[in-house]
């Protein structure tokens, strides 16, 4: 799996490269816990799931199914009553954050793969690509040199190209509104 660091910071990239009145803090932190939600399947180890089990880790949790149905949750638990419009946003953005979690851990060269189609389908993948290192699921063997490697590879193939898409997202929106006013 990436770690948690990782996938927050793209869950929270996501939300600002959204220029929403829709998304303030509350809303990003949401987006960052959809995006760490999945790896809460780690619990499953203390009551005996195996890892390769529907419910093992990066099993149904780490699905697409699973990422709508959670977004949806939020969505109608949380925001009740706002427009239609802002409701379709802030499921998409929490649904997009939540998938990604298993994207990111499709990039990974370790563990079992991921189950993207479960319930329908347990069988796991990986990307073709897979450079990322894989985050141990204990917290205490990460802060380790390890950890340190684990946080560079990260930096490198995650935090990096996050954060490049972010800017170019922004400049592009920034040219497209002064285009519009000149207009």
């Amino acid at each position: 799996m990436a770690s948690a660091f990782s996938h927050a910071i793209v869950a929270l990239a996501m939300g600002k490269a959204f220029q929403s009145k829709q998304l303030s803090w509350r809303e990003l932190c949401l987006g960052a816990f959809c995006s760490v939600m999945p790896d809460f399947d780690v619990i499953g180890f203390s009551i005996g799931i195996q890892y390769g089990d529907l419910w093992g880790h990066r099993g149904l949790t780490h699905s697409v199914a699973f990422a709508a149905l959670f977004a949806g949750s939020l969505v109608a638990l949380w925001y009740r009553g706002k427009p239609a419009r802002a409701m379709t946003g802030l499921f998409l953005y929490f649904f997009l954050c939540t998938v990604s979690h298993g994207a990111l851990d499709a990039m990974t060269d370790g563990g079992l793969g991921v189950a993207f189609f479960s319930p329908f389908d347990t069988t796991r993948y990986f990307f073709p690509v897979r450079p990322v290192l894989v985050s141990p699921i204990g917290v205490s063997e990460f802060f380790s040199a390890y950890g340190v490697r684990i946080l560079t590879s990260e930096a490198l193939w995650i935090w990096l190209p996050t954060c490049t898409i972010l800017v170019a997202l922004r400049a592009a929106q920034r040219l497209w509104r002064a285009r519009s006013v000149t207009s």
